[in-house]
């Protein structure tokens, strides 16, 4: 019998995102504890394909970092469009966490 289903928002108690650097972007998933954070981290939904297929980019430039000792994952990504530049609808990345909210564990 599987686990059951799981919305990553019921369990991190904070998903964010940011710049690193003008190229990169940046997806942190905090959890409050060791269990919530062990779901998520042995979901197929935050693979690397995975979250390369829910942002529409190459899974070569998607990199997907747990921390156990912080009960985190960071994603890193390179940014479609360079930060500032024309066509940019982000400039600090702060909104491109929106994907992530309807991920399912």
């Amino acid at each position: 019998m599987s686990a059951p289903s799981r919305r990553l928002v019921d369990l991190a108690q904070v998903i964010r995102s940011k710049n690193a650097g003008p190229l990169h972007l940046t997806l942190d998933i905090m959890f409050p504890d060791a269990a919530s954070y062990g779901i998520a981290v042995q979901s197929p939904a935050l693979s690397r394909v995975a979250i390369a297929a829910l942002y529409a980019v190459d899974p070569a430039t998607v990199e997907v970092i747990p921390f156990a000792a912080a009960n985190a994952i960071k994603v890193v990504m390179d940014r479609p469009v360079i930060a500032g530049s024309p066509g940019d609808t982000d400039v600090y990345g702060a909104q491109q966490h929106r994907p992530l909210l309807g991920v399912v564990l």
